[in-house]
């Protein structure tokens, strides 16, 4: 069954965030409200102190100003308490640099509702979920848990998610960027791609 236009459940969790400029970071409270009228990515990953999911951190971390730039928050989602995610953000060269929330999900609350628990190993799997501003799911991929993700694509799909949200009679071909061409579906369009 598909996940697409599935609105989130409501969830309140704690999360680690180390602001950009700030000393240290600090434990932040996060409900499906505090969401509402804002994009959201939520980017779960298996584990803390783990191997691909620090390369795949960094990666989004390098692009969080461009998501931040469009009106589009982070989150980082494990299975691990908001303690572990402090302990790697103190311990880890590359997870140091997190500037966007690490979401804690224990008890895989988040993790069950986006569908992504593993039962028998009690983590997450890889998981990509765009949600728009009114807390459905627009869009989502779940990889291999040994293959890491791209930055840049999913930030290619959000901008793309948010042009056809405003354009509604508009779509974007493969590899759209922004200010490139779309296509209006029409009869007259038929066979002619």
């Amino acid at each position: 069954m598909s996940l697409i236009n599935k609105e989130i459940s409501d969830f309140k969790v704690q999360a680690f965030q180390k602001k950009e400029g700030a000393a240290q970071g600090e434990f932040v409270e996060y409900t499906k409200e505090s969401l509402k009228g804002k994009w959201s990515v939520f980017f779960f990953y298996p584990a803390d102190f783990t191997f691909v999911c620090p390369t795949e951190l960094a990666d989004l971390q390098e692009q969080y100003g461009e998501f931040k730039k469009i009106g589009c928050e982070i989150f980082g989602v494990s299975c691990d308490t908001h303690f572990v995610h402090k302990a790697w953000h103190e311990s880890s060269d590359l997870v140091s640099k997190l500037t966007y929330p690490m979401l804690a999900d224990p008890t895989a609350k988040l993790a069950r509702d986006f569908e992504v628990y593993i039962e028998d190993a009690g983590l997450a799997e890889r998981g990509t979920f765009i949600v728009n501003p009114e807390g459905k799911i627009v869009s989502y991929e779940v990889s291999a848990g040994n293959v890491g993700r791209n930055a840049q694509e999913l930030l290619r799909k959000v901008q793309a998610l948010q042009f056809v949200a405003e354009h509604g009679d508009e779509v974007c071909p493969a590899r759209w960027k922004p200010g490139e061409k779309t296509l209006k579906p029409s009869f007259d369009l038929v066979g002619k791609l």
